[in-house]
């Protein structure tokens, strides 16, 4: 594995949280909370963030008992070096598959929505070609770029947020508890792994220049993304009613359309481009964390090589479902709803196998 990229601190570290989770509130996600939870939709963010917490709290004690290794060489290190290959082999698959979906869906909302004429396959090889260029300049320039365009983003969707709630209806809101509290917290718990990323920055662990600013980056990034991604689909219920938001693949970019400012009637001019940007951030910092953890599986030092013949194959699984405006977000949808409970159990087991071999080596050397 190369490490010679260089090292990030808090603020890196807090923007790429909020370039991978908090774009989420832009594609297909608020949909899906719509799906199941009408008018309180907006309030499954919060519940899966406060959901998130034990799972997180205990990975991070688990980091704590191994020092310097990240979430990889810990889990090799606890399960051995053939159950640990098969454990980090799955948790690829996953992320590999959230790689390709997401990237997908986002080279469809840009060709159906954006650029109609132009066909997906070339804005999607397109698009995915920058990200191969982010990702293999390693791990500092990529947290020194998210942080250096984050303010400018987080700019423009505050801006869209504020005028969701002044040209929405809050009358739109009620019912408040949609489909009841249990629904609620029922279908926000089996959709936590909408907040992965979180779990998989732990293979970022190494790269932070001060280990304990790794806890506070994720905490902060966390709270920060439950209050914007709530606060978008508030804006989005108030603007739309959730019986309009449900049918949209996309609400964000149905509300940037809708917008009107004055004699400016295609605002959306001016937000698309940061928003390109964060989705270009997104996918590079998803290709260099699946690059990461492959190069564990692996034992590959040089993660620079199968970069690009990753993303072809991530892009060439993308092209495979047809009718992809509608079988892609299914799909995302089924991978979310699976792998949930690998992202809740997971990090308690590997925090007990990590104080149970812990208190054994420690017998040993007293012995």
């Amino acid at each position: 594995m190369d490490q010679s990229k260089g090292q990030i601190g808090i603020r890196e570290l807090f923007a790429i949280i909020i370039l991978t989770v908090g774009t989420k509130l832009s594609d297909d996600t608020p949909t899906i909370f719509f799906k199941h939870l009408n008018t309180a939709a907006w309030m499954a963010p919060l519940i899966i963030g406060a959901v998130s917490f034990l799972p997180l709290l205990l990975l991070h004690k688990t980091l704590d008992l191994y020092g310097d290794k990240n979430l990889a060489e810990i889990i090799l290190d606890i399960f051995g070096k053939y159950i640990g290959f098969f454990i980090l082999l799955f948790l690829f698959a996953i992320s590999f598959s959230a790689l390709s979906v997401d990237s997908a869906i986002y080279g469809n909302l840009v060709s159906s929505m954006y650029f109609t004429k132009t066909p997906y396959i070339v804005i999607h090889g397109l698009s995915m070609a920058l990200c191969v260029y982010g990702a293999k300049k390693g791990i500092s320039n990529i947290g020194s770029v998210a942080w250096a365009f984050l303010l400018y983003i987080k700019l423009t969707l505050l801006i869209v947020i504020l005028l969701l709630f002044v040209k929405g209806e809050t009358n739109f809101l009620f019912p408040l508890f949609g489909p009841g509290k249990w629904e609620i917290i029922k279908k926000s718990v089996t959709h936590t792994s909408v907040f992965a990323d979180l779990f998989y920055m732990a293979l970022l662990f190494p790269f932070l220049k001060d280990k304990e600013n790794y806890k506070k980056g994720i905490w902060i990034g966390l709270l920060f993304v439950m209050i914007e991604m709530s606060a978008s689909i508030i804006g989005y219920i108030m603007l739309f009613d959730y019986v309009g938001a449900k049918t949209m693949n996309y609400p964000f970019h149905e509300a940037i359309r809708y917008f009107q400012i004055g004699f400016l009637i295609n605002v959306e001019i001016f937000f698309f481009p940061f928003w390109l940007v964060a989705a270009f951030m997104r996918f590079t910092i998803y290709l260099y964390i699946n690059a990461l953890l492959f190069s564990h599986i692996f034992k590959i030092k040089d993660i620079n090589y199968f970069i690009p013949i990753m993303t072809a194959l991530a892009i060439v699984l993308g092209l495979i479902p047809d009718s992809p405006s509608f079988s892609l977000i299914h799909l995302r949808e089924h991978i979310i709803y699976l792998t949930t409970p690998v992202f809740l159990i997971f990090p308690i087991v590997i925090w007990l196998f990590g104080k149970i071999k812990g208190v054994k080596n420690n017998e040993s050397v007293s012995n």
